[in-house]
């Protein structure tokens, strides 16, 4: 596992969704109630950017169009057959770390 540190605790807050580069990976890191979660940041549908969405609880909406996923299991509410990559979450700390494998 290669797990990189994505942000301090503090710099996503409840209700929000960040985009991050790590490793040169793009990751939408989202704190739901204070647990952290992270997912491709790149939306399915025209590679909208989803760390820039709105949060609606657990769902992100996607700028570009409007596509919504639940970050905790990577959905795409419409259709369940259809997800986006989820990532492993670590806190160390004040730290959070993500593992993009």
């Amino acid at each position: 596992m290669a797990f990189v540190r994505a942000a301090g605790r503090d710099e996503v807050v409840p209700g929000t969704i960040r985009e991050f580069q790590l490793d040169g990976q793009e990751i939408a890191l989202a704190n739901v109630e204070g647990k952290f979660f992270a997912v491709n940041n790149v939306c399915l549908h025209r590679g909208g950017p989803l760390g820039e969405g709105e949060m609606d609880r657990q769902v992100v909406t996607c700028p570009w169009h409007g596509w919504q996923f639940d970050v905790t299991n990577g959905q795409l509410l419409t259709n369940a057959t259809v997800s986006l990559t989820c990532y492993p979450v670590e806190i160390r700390g004040d730290d959070v770390f993500v593992d993009i494998g």
